[in-house]
């Protein structure tokens, strides 16, 4: 009975080692998984290939990706982090786990990784292109123009690169540079919306309001639901004097976003600037109720008032203004002539006084005149 036993057990381990699977059939089954969308599963077989063999690198690094995948960054970096302590030459290793870092805003965290990347291999164009990424989200758009420009010295054909180096010379004013680098994003990729409305922005900032317009045309084009497009060539339209043309922009930037303080503002403005005082004290009403502590909503909404002669509310607009910005001194300026035109005039010459004191020079040519 003993030796059946025996035997029963040998037949039983090789029935186990004729069935069972390797680490590495795990690890390829997890990678076709993988290319077929299915994380979850390639993350089990993953999971298979770790338990059958803990110090399997190439299985951390992978399942490491499946979770990028599914968006678990945190439980990815800790894969690729054991990946790495495995294998400390694994550049796509310190790569991916550097733009993971940058999804959980770990920037600086992001920038080490793609720099070690980036020691293991100095040609490696996405890990300069993702390092500079990094560094314009810290601010440092010089540093990431350096880092944009290696990648484009690697590969000049890398349209994002020119885009992002662009995005980065906009924020240090540098517009003429811009423009060229976004010319040449949408030169190699002419289907780029962002490219386009950017370039426009950099166009408007340089006044030329009639190139950013023909800019904006093409992004809206592109994309015929791009709000912001719509709403910044509305503000080029008023730009140029054309009014009515803004305030279509504005209409179509509304329709797609209804919740945007800025765009019901800017039509304000318009409506105003064409006399429809009730149409912009709408628009402002708006304005307030989605940013109540839209300081120039506040301040144009007394205009309108103003204009439709209710000095009341007009007054608690100013005070409003001033109760958000104490020291903007136009507000003081125009809440003492309103004061002193309802005959309020002491509280309206201690406005005047209060706006000259913050540099209103106008200010104390009105307080010869009114507060004699």
């Amino acid at each position: 009975m003993k030796k059946l036993i025996i035997i029963l057990t040998l037949v039983s381990i090789f029935c186990l080692n004729l069935h069972g699977q390797t680490a590495e059939e795990y690890l390829d089954r997890g990678l076709s998984k993988g290319i077929l969308k299915d994380d979850r599963g390639a993350i089990a077989d993953y999971n298979k290939a770790i338990q059958l063999n803990p110090n399997y690198s190439d299985a951390y690094y992978n399942r490491g990706l499946s979770k990028v995948e599914l968006k678990d960054y945190r439980g990815a970096i800790a894969d690729f982090t054991k990946a790495i302590e495995l294998n400390p030459n694994n550049g796509m290793a310190y790569s991916i786990r550097g733009a993971s870092k940058g999804v959980v805003e770990d920037d600086r965290g992001a920038i080490a990784d793609y720099t070690k990347a980036i020691e293991l291999n100095p040609n490696y164009a996405d890990a300069y292109f993702n390092r500079g990424l990094s560094k314009a989200e810290l601010e440092d758009y010089r540093g990431a123009i350096a880092d944009y420009t290696k990648a484009i010295e690697i590969n000049s054909n890398d349209a994002d690169a020119y885009y992002s180096r662009g995005l980065s010379k906009a924020e240090l004013e540098d517009y003429r540079g811009a423009i060229a680098d976004y010319t040449k994003a949408i030169e190699l990729n002419p289907n780029d919306a962002d490219a386009y409305f950017n370039r426009g922005t950099s166009k408007y900032n340089l006044e030329d309001y009639i190139g950013a317009i023909a800019d904006y045309n093409k992004a809206i084009d592109l994309n015929p639901n791009y709000a912001q497009a719509y709403f910044i060539r509305g503000v080029s339209k008023a730009k140029l004097e054309d009014y009515s043309g803004a305030i279509a922009d504005y209409n179509k930037a509304i329709e797609i976003n209804s919740n945007d303080a800025d765009a019901y503002y800017s039509r304000g403005v318009s409506k105003g600037t064409l006399k429809d005082y009730i149409g912009s004290l709408a628009d402002f009403n708006k304005s307030i109720e989605l940013n109540p502590n839209y300081v120039e909503a506040y301040y144009n909404r007394e205009l309108s008032k103003s204009n439709l002669e209710d000095y009341i509310g007009s007054l608690a607009d100013f005070n409003k203004v001033i109760e958000l910005d104490p020291n903007y001194a136009m507000a003081y300026f125009n809440r003492g002539l309103l004061k002193i035109m309802i005959n309020q005039k002491d509280s309206g010459c201690l406005d005047l006084s209060k706006a000259g004191e913050l540099g209103y020079a106008d200010a104390y040519e009105a307080i010869k005149e009114y507060c004699k």
